[in-house]
């Protein structure tokens, strides 16, 4: 299908960064062919007014558990420790695996009125997030949660080998949309012979990993105490941060200089979620030291159990303002960057590729944003606008790989309605549940 939207306002995040004004973009199926002017010989079966409306390219949610919408709001004004312990790690004990659809669900409602296409989601019963996926017409990169610590600590008795079975059937499928990595949960909860039959499986599978990494100062004195390093010293020695696969380490909060070189050097997806760490008073990770260092960083929502909702416009905003106000230099972290880091880098992270930008050859991923709103009004700068100003609800068309999820205001993949009425249903059924505590959290 051709789709040409007309007379818009384009940020291109090209090596330019071009922001083009009263500019036409031109969609061939799932591709971008065209930007500035029409072709002569292009014949939409569609054409969208783009008058006050800009377009970026759509964003990538780079570390999220996206069924925990389910326990929003459950869990509230607690450290991390009894946030895990005695809330989080007890209401999943009532979670079942149609729970986990219909959280991931509303999840991806959320997360597509937020201008959000792609995410890389860590949780348990994957196969049923995964559909989510398939029904929604977004993109994931999907790793099963795993401990380690024997079947009646996991979600489902689940194991290691059944983790590598949901790859077997998801990885690369549903048009490419869908990808596979392998989800320990993290080095405090799993033992240095799971993480290298871990790192054995995805060397063997063609597989990444995706797991937690220093969250927290008592997380690396253990890790001192127990092994001599620090946790991402220590997760490097076991391979984990082999070069040869692709991993997401979650936070890197608690890290030194030594750390910040060996996540360069290994090349490791750094998933920065700055709202989570304000919230449970966690510290925040270094996040320009990262960028100057040459780490790839990437910005993730975290779960909305602990950050409530799924906005990485609010992520953008906190990111650059946390680092500005903590370094006293209001110059670190241009709004174009930050834009990158929720949008290029985030869908590198995932493994997508051909998105980013809006240039001829990319794939569609884009979002129209409404300007003609007294939030907007002057629109001196529309990409400080968008990363400053802008709400979800000012997104009124997203598009992944050249098909609408969101026009003008409306899901097209999903029964919106439904969903959350049987979320809500779900998670109150969880919460009325006689619950019992999982594992143990102790850094």
């Amino acid at each position: 299908m051709n789709i040409l939207i007309r007379n818009a306002d384009i940020i291109t995040l090209d090596d330019e960064n071009h922001i083009l004004r009263q500019a036409d973009l031109a969609i061939a199926n799932e591709t971008i062919v065209a930007v500035g002017q029409t072709p002569i010989d292009f014949a939409p079966d569609e054409v969208i007014d783009g008058d006050d409306r800009v377009i970026l390219p759509a964003f990538y949610n780079a570390h999220t558990h996206a069924p925990m919408t389910l326990e929003r709001g459950w869990a509230e004004d607690l450290p991390f420790d009894r946030w895990l312990n005695e809330k989080i790690w007890v209401a999943e004990s009532a979670l079942t695996e149609e729970d986990v659809y219909w959280g991931a669900a509303l999840a991806a409602c959320e997360m597509i009125r937020a201008g959000i296409v792609g995410f890389a989601d860590h949780y348990f019963w994957m196969d049923q997030v995964a559909q989510v996926v398939n029904e929604s017409g977004m993109k994931a990169l999907l790793a099963w949660c795993v401990f380690g610590l024997g079947a009646d600590k996991e979600i489902g008795g689940v194991t290691l080998e059944r983790t590598i079975e949901f790859a077997q059937r998801w990885h690369n499928t549903v048009d490419g949309r869908v990808r596979v990595t392998l989800g320990p949960h993290s080095p405090y909860m799993c033992s240095d012979d799971f993480l290298q039959r871990v790192v054995a499986a995805a060397q063997q599978h063609g597989l990444g990993i995706h797991l937690h990494v220093a969250e927290s100062i008592d997380q690396v004195e253990n890790s001192l105490e127990a092994h001599g390093q620090t946790p991402v010293a220590h997760l490097a020695a076991l391979g984990v941060f082999d070069e040869r696969l692709s991993t997401i380490a979650a936070h890197c909060i608690a890290v030194n200089e030594d750390d910040i070189a060996l996540l360069a050097e290994k090349r490791v997806h750094v998933a920065h979620c700055p709202k989570t760490y304000l919230k449970l008073a966690m510290g925040m990770a270094p996040l320009q030291k990262f960028l100057e260092a040459g780490v790839a960083v990437a910005l993730g929502t975290d779960g909305p159990a602990s950050n409530n909702d799924l906005n990485l416009l609010e992520v953008m905003r906190l990111a650059g303002l946390y680092q500005k106000n903590d370094q006293r230099r209001p110059e670190v972290l241009p709004h174009d960057e930050l834009l990158r880091l929720a949008t290029q880098t985030g869908a590198r992270a995932l493994g997508f590729d051909r998105v980013g930008m809006i240039a001829p050859g990319q794939r569609a991923d884009v979002i129209l944003f409404n300007t003609d709103r007294p939030h907007w009004i002057p629109r001196h700068d529309l990409a400080a606008n968008i990363v400053y100003a802008a709400h979800p609800s000012d997104i009124t068309h997203v598009m992944c790989d050249g098909r609408w999820l969101l026009r003008n205001g409306a899901l097209t993949t999903l029964d919106e309605e439904q969903i959350m009425r049987e979320a809500e249903r779900r998670a109150f059924r969880m919460a009325g549940t006689s619950l019992h505590q999982m594992r143990e959290y102790r850094g």
